[in-house]
């Protein structure tokens, strides 16, 4: 019983994993950016999300649609007031920018908010439970779990059986013919990166719920980022799920079995799947 609940702790944690990784996953595939300043923009979500959910006239958790809407702005307008000026096959000029940004956000926010250590106070649900098949468990992670899961699944659906999708894909695949069909593929990128952002917003409210943040978590964030879009594959998003729950997993049993370790495991688990599996888990899959 023990070890199935250390488990489903596991999956609960690679769920907020996964979500992190989510956003910086579909802004490489749509455009080949690599959005180094990710991990400090979850981390500015985070903060919107705490300045905003006391104004919430319902229950703060409803903090996530304005601060994903102000996250779809603000991605929308770094796609083309910045990253539009840069794209081509050369990836270093837009890796500087968002190195810079990066730079730009953290130290704005140490500024203004100090070193000091913050979170999102949603009441009495983060302490509540259930019991499930004898298992004491969490209502908050159940939440997130299922939250994630949806977002994947309804991620996936508008990709695959909408027109807007389908231009977003067929873009991905190929900027310059969508062109002749009279698309505009720079508009096209602003609402793919509007749409990373946002995904990475709702990342960076969540963590913010489940633990405490200061204007240094973006390393930690884009690490973690990386990490699952590399073991998850490329361009697959339920790889990039798993990869999420298996790092949350192997995070928690490794905490189990030696309480002093933190991500250390997650990390190790990451170098032996990178260098077993280089093109992620999807590889597994068109094999």
């Amino acid at each position: 019983m023990i070890a199935l609940e250390v488990t489903v702790n596991g999956l609960f944690l690679g769920a907020l994993y996964a979500l992190v990784g989510l956003g910086l996953g579909f802004a490489f595939g749509v455009m080949r950016v690599v959005n180094v300043a990710q991990g400090d923009f979850i981390v500015v979500a985070a903060f919107i999300g705490l300045y905003l959910y006391p104004w919430m006239p319902v229950h703060p958790l409803w903090v996530l649609v304005p601060v994903a809407l102000i996250a779809y702005v603000l991605g929308v307008l770094l796609q083309r007031l910045l990253i539009n000026r840069v794209l081509g096959r050369d990836q270093v000029p837009q890796i500087l920018i968002t190195f810079g940004l990066a730079i730009l956000l953290r130290n704005t926010l140490l500024e203004v908010f100090g070193a000091n250590a913050y979170a999102i106070n949603v009441g009495d649900l983060r302490y509540a439970g259930y019991v499930l098949g004898g298992l004491r468990l969490g209502v908050l992670p159940t939440l997130i779990l299922a939250l994630c899961v949806a977002l994947f699944a309804a991620l996936q659906f508008w990709l695959r059986h909408t027109r807007p999708g389908r231009i977003l894909r067929a873009t991905a695949d190929d900027h310059r013919i969508v062109q002749v069909l009279g698309v505009d593929y720079r508009a096209v990128y602003g609402a793919a990166m509007g749409i990373a952002m946002a995904l990475s917003a709702v990342a960076g409210v969540l963590l913010a719920v489940r633990s405490s943040f200061t204007p240094y978590s973006g390393v930690d964030r884009l690490l973690i980022a990386f990490e699952v879009v590399v073991i998850g594959g490329l361009g697959s998003f339920w790889g990039m799920l798993a990869g999420g729950l298996l790092l949350g997993i192997v995070q928690i049993w490794a905490l189990r079995l030696d309480p002093t370790s933190g991500v250390m495991y997650a990390h190790l688990a990451f170098f032996a799947l990178l260098v077993t599996m280089p093109r992620g888990l999807a590889g597994l899959v068109r094999r």
